[in-house]
This record gives structure tokens, C-alpha cells and sequence, in this order.
């Protein structure tokens, strides 16, 4: 991008949009990653402002910078198997004062994941004209425009490509973003791909693509460092998946205290019971069936569940010793002097 989105003014996006520079990923690691994939997901890939999207993604950059905000938006941001559905849920569970009936309703539709229509669905569709897409996955951008407030919205996008409204804190609109410790956040990047994309190559592989920055929505640190540097910003909420684990009920009030929501200690511990590892697995609404049942209509592999352990520190049980070393050394250097920690 040759102007920094931040500096813009509303009646600016659009001729921002289109000056938006768009680079190939084009590199060894791109192509392991694509060859490795279910052929209807073998989509092109393209680098916008050094981030990694499918290249059908450039469709949608005027649609998503000029996304109209709303006051009443809650945003869940995050990149990819962070604890992302774990969030939201905890999240739309006290901003609709733990309506647990209404939580019934599919996550993806309550919460709807706000860029899906340009990660290429359409695409697929073409192959595969017998599968049938809901419309808040085919046509997600304008799905989310429709519903009422207050709405609830899931993205991966990095900060500077987020609706311009949202990055200038134009509205009252809050952010809660979820970041997870590299190892961990591989480990399950790869049993996801494996889930919903037919992946077929090794954890060995999928590391160098991590690792390399040539996965979906990478670079892993250039995602979360985009928001970190906010935290200060008052509606944004900045958690981790490993406080979550460690002190659930502490992070269930820190979010209810933004959201402007009190919860008696006995709706905490009712909600910290919603949200037991046990409980999300079980959970039909929050268990992304949905998707995992796309996938396989469309030739994904059927091994493996989307939430599958939920554990702290498995990346490093898992991990070879090498690459379990380089991604230390990887995140050492990458949280120095930051003041981020994952402990």
C-alpha cells in the first residue's frame, strides 16, 4: 500500500482501495502449501500491505475498507486458531446477559466470520455446484451489512486492513483480539488445514510454511503486534489464550467489565461452565459442524475434529527438537522488549 490506511479520511477509501498494491507470494513455500491442499482450495495466493490472502481477496478490498460501522459492533480479531471460537462465544454469552437459549443458534451465524466471502467460496462453488453455501459464508461482507444491532462480528484481518470506520475509532464499535503462542498456534493450524482443507503434508512442512510467513493471513507476528500496539486504545480488549486457560473466570470479568456488563459470581462460574473444553466439543452451535460438513462434501480429508485438545504447551510435545527450537528462538526474538508474554 503507498499511503498508510490510518491517515485517510472516509471520502478517501475508495481511491485508496484502488492504489492498493497487490504482490505474489510466488515462493517455494506458497507452493508446498498449495500442493498439498484439496484441489478446490488450491487458490492463488497474494501478499496486500504483506499480508498473506487468497488472491480473490482483492475483489473485496474497497467493500471491506468502506464496511459501514456501527456503535453497537463487537468485533472478535484474531489470526487464525488462536482461540478464536472460544472468544466469541465467551464474548456473545455476556453481551446477550448469558442467554444460553439464544446461544443455541449456530456461532457462525450469531458471530458471523466477516471476510469468508473473500477467502474464495465462490471459487469453490463453481467446481463443486452441488454444494450448497449458507449465505453469511458466500456472501459475508453483505450478510453482516443486514443484521440488526447489535452484531457480532469474527475477523483475521490485520489491523490496517480492517474497516477504515474501525481502525480510526470512528464509532464506539470494541475490539477484543486473541493471541496464542506460536508453537500452539501452529499445531493447530496444521490439524485445521488437515480438517478443512485436505491437508496432506507432514507438521514438518506445515512449520516451514508457518514459519516462513506463507499461510493465510501471515505473518503470525505482524498479526498480533498490529493490535498489541493498541491495547491502550479504550475500546480494545487485548487477551491471550493462555491467560484464558489458566484463569478463565479472571478473563470472563475482564470482558464483561468492557462490554459493560456485570456478572454476579454465580454467572461466572455458570458461563466458565458454558465454556469448559468439554462442553464447547459437545456443543453443536459452537463446534463448527457446519464447515466440517462442507469440508467434506468438497473432498477435505475426515480426519480430526476443529476443537481437538484445547491445551496449553502441545506444540512442544509434538514439535521435532529442531523445530521446536527454532520457533523458540523465533519468539524470543520477536517478543523482546515488547512487553507481550505467553508464560
Amino acid at each position: 500500500l503507498k499511503v498508510g490506511i490510518n491517515s485517510l479520511s472516509c471520502s478517501t477509501v475508495t481511491a485508496m482501495a484502488a492504489s492498493v498494491e497487490y504482490l505474489p507470494v510466488g515462493d517455494d513455500f506458497e507452493n508446498l502449501y498449495n500442493s498439498k491442499l484439496n484441489p478446490p482450495q488450491r487458490l492463488p495466493h497474494i501478499k496486500v500491505q504483506g499480508f498473506v490472502v487468497p488472491d480473490y481477496f482483492r475483489k473485496f478490498v474497497d467493500p471491506i475498507l468502506n464496511f459501514e460501522v456501527r456503535d453497537d459492533d463487537v468485533w472478535v480479531c484474531s489470526f487464525p486458531k488462536t482461540g478464536t471460537t472460544w472468544t466469541q462465544e465467551m464474548v456473545w454469552c455476556i453481551a446477550n446477559d448469558l442467554n444460553f437459549e439464544a446461544a443455541k443458534t449456530s456461532l457462525s451465524v450469531r458471530f458471523p466470520f466477516f471476510e469468508t466471502v473473500a477467502m474464495g467460496p465462490e471459487e469453490v462453488a463453481k467446481v463443486m455446484p452441488d454444494v450448497e453455501f449458507p449465505p453469511h459464508i458466500i456472501d459475508s461482507v453483505h450478510y453482516i451489512r443486514d443484521l440488526p444491532s447489535p452484531r457480532f462480528i469474527k475477523t483475521h484481518l490485520p489491523f490496517h486492513l480492517l474497516p477504515l470506520q474501525l481502525q480510526e475509532g470512528q464509532t464506539g464499535a470494541k475490539i477484543v483480539y486473541v493471541a496464542r503462542n506460536a508453537k500452539d498456534t501452529c499445531l493447530s493450524f496444521y490439524h485445521h488445514t488437515q480438517l478443512l482443507m485436505g491437508y496432506t503434508g507432514t507438521l514438518d512442512e506445515f512449520c516451514s510454511v508457518f514459519y516462513n510467513g506463507s499461510t493465510p493471513f501471515s505473518p503470525f507476528w505482524g498479526n498480533i503486534f498490529g493490535y498489541w500496539k493498541r491495547r491502550q486504545d479504550r475500546n480494545l480488549l487485548f487477551l491471550t489464550f493462555e491467560e484464558m486457560k489458566r484463569d478463565l473466570a479472571s478473563s470472563v470479568r475482564r470482558t464483561a467489565k468492557f462490554l459493560g456488563k456485570d456478572l454476579t459470581d454465580e454467572q461466572v462460574a455458570v458461563l466458565c461452565d458454558h465454556l469448559s473444553f468439554e462442553k464447547m466439543r459437545s456443543n453443536p452451535a459452537v463446534n463448527q459442524e457446519e464447515y466440517v460438513n462442507i469440508s467434506k462434501q468438497i473432498g477435505c480429508s475426515q480426519r480430526g475434529e476443529f476443537m481437538r485438545s484445547g491445551k496449553v504447551g502441545e506444540g512442544k510435545e509434538k514439535f521435532s527438537p529442531d523445530w521446536a527450537k527454532r520457533f523458540d528462538q523465533w519468539s524470543e526474538e520477536n517478543l523482546r522488549g515488547t512487553g507481550l508474554s505467553f508464560d
